[in-house]
């Protein structure tokens, strides 16, 4: 066995003991099996996170168009144009994921 040292907050240490507990186990095997058990999403990529920040941009423009359309019981040919070139950009982007 290898001693390995990990500093916590009050808060964290509570948590872990309360795991630990719930799990009917002492801390130590209770951090032996979560390292051993348990899966870490990967942080996702930039690219990612750039993604969802233009999508959710998309989405936002959609909303308003759609507003408009709700309040003026009216659409014009510009504003369907406008929402098609936004769901092609969606698809591009997300055929930039892959």
């Amino acid at each position: 066995m290898i001693k390995f040292t990990v500093l916590l907050t009050e808060r964290e240490h509570k948590c872990l003991k309360q795991k630990a507990k719930a799990a009917g186990l002492a801390m130590g095997p209770f951090l032996r099996q979560f390292i051993v058990e348990s899966e870490v999403r990967a942080r996702p990529p930039d690219e990612y996170v750039q993604l969802v920040r233009e999508i959710n941009h998309i989405g936002n423009n959609i909303n308003q168009i759609a507003h408009i359309a709700n309040a003026t019981q009216n659409i014009s040919e510009r504003q369907i144009d406008d929402v098609k070139k936004l769901q092609n950009d969606i698809v591009k982007l997300m055929r930039g994921l892959g």
